[in-house]
């Protein structure tokens, strides 16, 4: 279950290539991390997210599909006028 669980974020990502978007990670010790960037690439275990040059002192962070599973990761798609998390719902 787990494994289709993550191809399907896979899945729903690759939908989501070349977009803006907005991330939000656990930071540790109770800190919460926001960045924006383009959503790069995606391979079979993790995907890549180029940030924005002016916010942040590295050019790319890559984070596993496991991470949005146990919501350790948030992800939101920017687009014209709408606003899109992704997420797995357990079923």
């Amino acid at each position: 279950m787990a494994k289709n669980a993550l191809l399907e974020i896979k899945r729903s990502l690759d939908a989501h290539l070349g977009q803006k978007i907005t991330l939000r990670a656990n930071g540790g010790r109770r800190k919460t991390v926001e960045r924006t960037g383009v959503l790069e690439e995606t391979y079979p275990s993790v995907f890549i997210v180029k940030l924005d040059q002016d916010q942040q002192t590295f050019k790319r962070v890559s984070y596993s599909y496991a991470d949005i599973l146990t919501e350790t990761v948030e992800i939101m798609v920017t687009g014209d006028d709408n606003e899109m998390r992704i997420t797995y719902i357990k079923s």
